[in-house]
This record gives C-alpha cells, sequence and structure tokens, in this order.
C-alpha cells in the first residue's frame, strides 16, 4: 500500500498540472489569444501538464504576446524583444510537448496489451515512449518548421528530424533514467502501474528532469542554426 500522504500528493500535482493547461487552453481559445504559430496551442497546454503554474507563467511572458490579438491590444506589430534563453526555453518545450503527449499514449497503450521486452514491461514502454516521441515530435517540429520557411513535406520532415532527433532523445534519456530509479529503487516490488496517480505524480517529474536534460541539445542545436529559436 502507497502512503497515504503520497497517493493526496499525487492528486493535488496531477489537478495543479490539469487546471494549468484549462487555464492555457480558455486564454487561447476563449478569450481569443490564438497563437502565431498553431502547433504551440497545443505545446503550451501540454507542457502546463508537468509545469504547473510555471508554464502558465511562460505562457503569459512568451506564448501570448506572440498572438495578434496580444498585438492589437498593445498597438504594435511585433512581440516585445525576449531574452536569449527564452527561446531555449520554449524550444525545449516545443520539443517535451511531442515526447509528453507520445510517453502518455504508450505507458498506457503497453499497459493494456500487457506488453514486456526480456520479461520486463519497463523495456517494453521505454521502446513505445521513444518510438511515438519521434513520431510526435517530428510532427510538432514539422508543422512549426515546414509552413515557417514554406518547406514541402519531404524537405518539411527532413529538417525536422534535424532540428528534433537530437532534443527529443536528450529528453528521453533524463525522463528514461527517471523511470529506471522508479522500477528499481523508489518501487521495486510491486512496481507502480499507469492506473496509479502516483505513477503520473513520479512521470511528471520524470518529463522536468527530461526538460533539463534537452536543454544543452537545444542550445547547440539553436546556435548551429539547426533549430529555430522559438
Amino acid at each position: 500500500m502507497l502512503p497515504t500522504w503520497l497517493t493526496l500528493l499525487a492528486w493535488t500535482a496531477l489537478g495543479v498540472g490539469f487546471a494549468s493547461a484549462a487555464v492555457i487552453v480558455f486564454d487561447i481559445y476563449g478569450r481569443g489569444y490564438r497563437q502565431h504559430m498553431p502547433v504551440m496551442e497545443a505545446v503550451w497546454p501540454i507542457t502546463a501538464l508537468y509545469f504547473g503554474p510555471v508554464a502558465v507563467w511562460g505562457y503569459h511572458r512568451f506564448g501570448r504576446p506572440s498572438s495578434s490579438h496580444w498585438l492589437r491590444q498593445h498597438g504594435t506589430d511585433h512581440p516585445p524583444d525576449q531574452p536569449r534563453w527564452a527561446g531555449v526555453a520554449v524550444g525545449a518545450g516545443h520539443c517535451g510537448a511531442g515526447c509528453t503527449l507520445g510517453d502518455i499514449i504508450a505507458e498506457f497503450g503497453v499497459f493494456a496489451l500487457g506488453a514486456t521486452v526480456a520479461g520486463a514491461a519497463l523495456w517494453a514502454e521505454m521502446i513505445g515512449d521513444y518510438l511515438l516521441a519521434v513520431t510526435f515530435g517530428l510532427a510538432f517540429q514539422y508543422f512549426a518548421i515546414a509552413p515557417m520557411r514554406g518547406l514541402s513535406f519531404r524537405k518539411g520532415i527532413v529538417a525536422a528530424a534535424k532540428a528534433d532527433i537530437l532534443s527529443l532523445t536528450a529528453f528521453e534519456v533524463g525522463l528514461f533514467g527517471w523511470m529506471a530509479l522508479m522500477a528499481f529503487v523508489f518501487f521495486p516490488n510491486p512496481h507502480l502501474m499507469p492506473t496509479s496517480p502516483v505513477f503520473w505524480f513520479l512521470m511528471q517529474i520524470g518529463m522536468i528532469v527530461g526538460y533539463v536534460t534537452s536543454w544543452p541539445a537545444n542550445v547547440w542545436l539553436i546556435r548551429r542554426g539547426i533549430k529555430e529559436a522559438m
């Protein structure tokens, strides 16, 4: 049995994450702050699922000013200048959103199928997580790069792969390291299952760890001009 305090903490953290995502969704669609880059309308709420109020702050600081509604309100054609680190921060969130969406689907899928690799569900989870993270990550990056550069589908996918494979791999390395701790150190017997709120609370922490480990990769990609500063 899990400690009651841990279960309550998990439900609280998950509730804060969902509430933060709802705040952003309402601001975008209910109050009209539609994003200049449409894919960011998915990125910001997904980021809020694990970063909570921090993502809400980031959205108001860096996301909302990119909307045409905000620009009209402030009588300007250009959003305010942002610090250099902001482009990296948003880029890491963009990468993390695809990874997060892929991870959520993969975790439930592996659990529902009862899939294992070498007798362990963890390895099946990691394989599924990575494959879907690449799928969603490339899709998110494609819809950021292709419209901005006017690229064809093929060239857009190639550019998306160059911009995102390294950063999403770095994200998954951090997340997988945390998942290994969850499985072998924190809860070796019995393992936590996706039906437990504590599992998803710890996965929130894992997403934050992945965000941090993806930061250097995003810095390098942006400096080399492979990835656009968001």
